[in-house]
């Protein structure tokens, strides 16, 4: 088995299990550290090492720029419109008690995992976008 094998081996093994992991800090950060930066950080990791292990063009194929800048997007949505849903309800901007005025601690889960939602997307997009710009960057003389 040549070293290049060996890789993409182990990169196989452990790409679900470092996916898993920014699931976890993704929907666990609200009740410890973490959260939807970390997250997001930590899943672009794994779109890196998948592009690096296999190659920037299959990276690309698998994550899909159209699929980045439509993720980044929907994840500034997800954040600001539930700041804009708040104000709607008679609170202020990022007020979570007004999504649920009846009670308030739901309202405070909900703003807080759809806050951390819209940041790991945002990120995560737009940590792969500055990985993939860079990489196919030449070198100038």
């Amino acid at each position: 088995m040549s070293g290049e094998s060996i890789l993409r081996v182990i990169a196989k093994i452990l790409l679900p299990l470092i996916l898993l992991f920014a699931f976890y800090v993704q929907f666990h950060g609200d009740f410890g550290p973490g959260g939807g930066f970390q997250a997001g950080v930590i899943f672009a990791a794994a779109i890196v090492l998948y592009s690096l292990v296999f190659g920037r063009s299959e990276g690309l194929r698998v994550f899909r720029p159209e699929w980045a800048e439509r993720l980044a997007a929907a994840g500034v949505l997800i954040y600001g419109g539930t700041g804009v849903a708040a104000l709607l309800r008679g609170g202020n901007f990022l007020d979570y008690n007004a999504l649920n005025p009846h009670h308030p601690s739901h309202g405070q889960e909900l703003g807080i995992f759809l806050i951390e939602l819209g940041v790991g997307l945002a990120v995560a997009s737009v940590m792969t976008t500055i990985f993939f710009t860079f990489s196919g960057r030449r070198r100038s003389r």
